[in-house]
């Protein structure tokens, strides 16, 4: 009797330090999050993951600070609550910080907690969401908990190409801290309550005399317009948590897997005859490319990525007979769909995650070249440029690419041309494939011309009729057919069915030397 009074007397403090653990900091706090407009941490992971599939680890795990008091504070967890789960059935592990406890600060025991979870990750090949709600570094632990951080950034290494690695920022992430998201393929925030920021407000003032707030300088309208560093914004938890959700589904599990494929009722030998009016009589008007790329998809479900930084060039994912595909496409609504140095940067990222996770590339291309300017050349469009054409360049995934207008200079060369290893090549009869635009050349090539107007005009009519269109490339090969708009999907969904079994491997090496 004694030895099952001990046994219950064991299961009684199981259930208290497991309801200590879900208070977190406390009922006091868990208000205040919410008056925030912000969720616990322990409400995300469950509206994130599917209902009752979420395994907690680590739950009892405390700190061992004893300095300035702290070892009468310790709260079972210590502000980082640890697992897998699934989210439609497939496998992930998550970390959700705790800003009720300690303000999420991260202790070498907090560090431990996530580290144990994304090794789990790597060892079986299934992403890592981390849930990012913090006030930094714990102080009372100083170097301890910096160490912590570089533990955690070594694995965002390490695990960078062989598994996804997602960030929701959902509270303050400042410091040290915000080098692991920076380090993982995504990051969501969500608007008016996360913010990102290497030095905070005090310090900028301090230092440079700027006054700045804390959602100028870091929140989620800066990184989603500004700088770049976010993928996308959300209006609050509950909207950032269902869209990744939505967005997870599109990700293979590891660098192992092929994409995911999903039942899609959306007949693949479908024709958009729409499409034969998409592109202006007039070559220097613009049109929406997004309307091509939602017609083309299944379902016209399109995951856009970046939608507020780098317009002129258009990121996400799609799906085509079910599979997932990265879709990568100039802008002509935005800088006549010029590359400039935050397009290039935006679009290298891409087609490196793509390449990295056997997801095939479908590019549309209406390219004039490279923004000119001294802006673009002192700010490094040459280095930044060959980012792009290094990720195409690199990349052994199938790629799909439709030309619709014009392709000009350097820039049709990097937008995944058949000199890149380009697999399948596309052009609309409406295709413009050219060193440059038809005014441009014949000032160059007629210069001694120049002063008789009329001869120009002939001019540019014989380079228009000889080279502003498909055929001198498509006789060379360079494109291997010029299709009718109204069927580009169906050729693009035969292009990517036979691709599924393509094998091309690149020279051995320990790794590239990208041009960053």
């Amino acid at each position: 009797m004694r030895g099952c009074g001990t046994v219950q007397e064991i299961l009684d403090q199981l259930e208290a330090k497991r309801r200590a653990a879900r208070q977190g900091g406390g009922e006091r706090r868990i208000q205040a999050q919410h008056r925030r407009g912000k969720l616990t941490a322990r409400e995300r992971i469950e509206l994130l993951l599917d209902p009752g599939s979420f395994e907690e680890v680590d739950m009892f795990v405390e700190h061992r600070c004893t300095d300035f008091g702290m070892d009468a504070q310790r709260i079972p967890g210590d502000g980082v609550v640890c697992g897998q789960g699934t989210i439609n059935g497939r496998l992930v592990f998550v970390f959700s910080q705790d800003f009720t406890v300690f303000g999420g600060s991260l202790s070498e025991a907090h560090a431990e907690k996530i580290c144990k979870v994304m090794d789990r990750a790597l060892r079986v090949g299934a992403p890592v969401i981390g849930i990012n709600d913090s006030g930094g570094a714990r102080i009372q632990e100083g170097i301890a908990s910096l160490a912590g951080y570089a533990e955690v950034f070594q694995r965002n290494v390490l695990a960078s190409g062989v598994i996804p690695q997602i960030s929701l920022v959902m509270g303050p992430c400042a410091g040290g801290a915000v080098y692991s998201p920076a380090m993982t393929d995504f990051i969501f925030m969500v608007r008016g309550t996360s913010y990102m920021f290497v030095t905070g407000p005090d310090v900028v003032k301090t230092v440079t005399n700027e006054e700045v707030s804390h959602e100028e300088l870091g929140g989620a309208a800066t990184h989603t317009e500004r700088s770049g560093v976010a993928d996308l914004a959300f209006d609050n938890d509950v909207q950032a948590l269902h869209e990744v959700r939505r967005f997870f589904d599109f990700l293979p599990l590891n660098n192992r897997e092929p994409p995911p494929e999903r039942p899609s009722f959306d007949d693949p030998e479908r024709e958009e005859p729409s499409l034969d009016s998409l592109v202006p009589a007039d070559p220097n008007k613009p049109y929406d490319m997004k309307e091509l790329v939602t017609k083309v998809v299944d379902e016209g479900d399109f995951f856009e990525l970046q939608p507020d930084y780098a317009r002129n060039i258009i990121i996400g994912f799609g799906r085509i007979e079910g599979r997932t595909v990265g879709v990568v496409a100039n802008q002509p609504m935005v800088l006549a769909g010029c590359l400039d140095i935050a397009a290039s940067i935006k679009a290298a990222r891409f087609v490196r995650f793509c390449d990295c996770f056997n997801i095939p590339i479908l590019t549309f291309v209406d390219v004039p070249g490279f923004l000119p300017g001294t802006a673009q050349e002192y700010g490094g469009i040459i280095k930044h440029g060959a980012k792009l054409l290094f990720a195409y360049a690199e990349a052994t995934v199938p790629k799909v690419t439709v030309i619709t207008r014009k392709a000009y200079g350097g820039a049709y060369d990097v937008m995944s041309s058949k000199h890149l290893r380009g697999d399948v090549n596309y052009a609309w009869p409406t295709a413009e494939i050219a060193v440059m635009g038809p005014k441009g050349a014949v000032e160059i090539v007629f210069r001694a011309e120049k002063d008789d107007p009329e001869r120009i005009r002939a001019r540019e009519r014989e380079y228009r009729e000889r080279f502003a269109n498909p055929f001198v490339a498509a006789r060379r090969g360079y494109v291997d057919d010029i299709i009718m708009p109204h069927g580009t999907r169906r050729r693009i969904a035969r292009s990517l069915r036979w691709l599924r079994t393509k094998q091309l491997a690149n020279p051995w090496k320990k790794h590239s030397n990208i041009p960053l």
